[in-house]
């Protein structure tokens, strides 16, 4: 029976495998309907087959790849379809839980989103255009967390992290269209002011209509992007 610490390095390395692979599918670096070659998996993240499988059977269960019976696996397809039907399911669950966080949330909660509102605005100065993505995207997704936090419910935060990666190939698109857009950014931190000051003032309803369709915003993006892209 293997130990404990022979285990841990295996469970290092499949995570790793994982983090890798998702990566650079969610950044385009695989294209929809792409082959997974094992023989180039291994060069690329200089790991085995053992990991790179654990990985490879994670993403399939978050619906990033798909296994082809005995020939491997390839990455999953894109579709206008499938984006709809995420962004609307997103957008009604975030709607509903930002409901809930209103009626909820306490005043560290209203504190929280203050803070991670201001955090967001100022984006540092970082090296090269990849980091200014990174940096925004995850203050981005740390401003919409705190709005929903409030609801206080961990089996329907976990649904929407589920939810949230399998968005994330169809996001990433809008993400680069829009960071790197002054005027896109603009509109997006209006957007977010506007979003902070009706949820302060408690307003329910209005709220979680403006979440709705601030969050459905990027679908046209992504529509033409992927159609410029050649990935429909």
């Amino acid at each position: 029976m293997p130990s404990t610490t022979d285990s841990q390095p295996r469970q290092n390395l499949a995570i790793s495998a994982y983090q890798g692979l998702k990566r650079d599918i969610t950044r385009g670096q695989f294209r929809p309907g792409e082959k997974l070659l094992m023989s180039t998996l291994k060069e690329r993240y200089g790991l085995g087959v053992g990991p790179l499988r654990e990985a490879l059977s994670q993403l399939v269960a978050e619906r990033l790849v798909v296994a082809i019976s005995q020939r491997g696996y390839r990455v999953a397809p894109m579709s206008l379809a499938e984006l709809h039907d995420l962004y609307d399911a997103r957008s009604q669950l975030e709607a509903m839980l930002l409901r809930l966080a209103i009626e909820r949330g306490d005043d560290a909660w209203e504190a929280n989103i203050l803070a991670k509102a201001h955090t967001l605005s100022r984006v540092m100065e970082v090296n090269g255009p990849d980091e200014v993505l990174d940096v925004w995207d995850s203050r981005h997704k740390a401003f919409h967390t705190a709005m929903v936090a409030g609801c206080n419910s961990p089996h329907l935060l976990q649904v929407r992290d589920s939810l949230f990666d399998q968005v994330e190939r169809y996001r990433h698109l809008w993400l680069r269209e829009t960071v790197f857009s002054e005027s896109a950014l603009e509109a997006k931190r209006q957007e977010h002011a506007a979003l902070v000051e009706v949820v302060l003032a408690r307003d329910a309803e209005r709220a979680s209509a403006m979440m709705c369709e601030h969050l459905m915003t990027p679908v046209p993006i992504i529509t033409d992007t992927m159609r410029r892209q050649g990935l429909l």
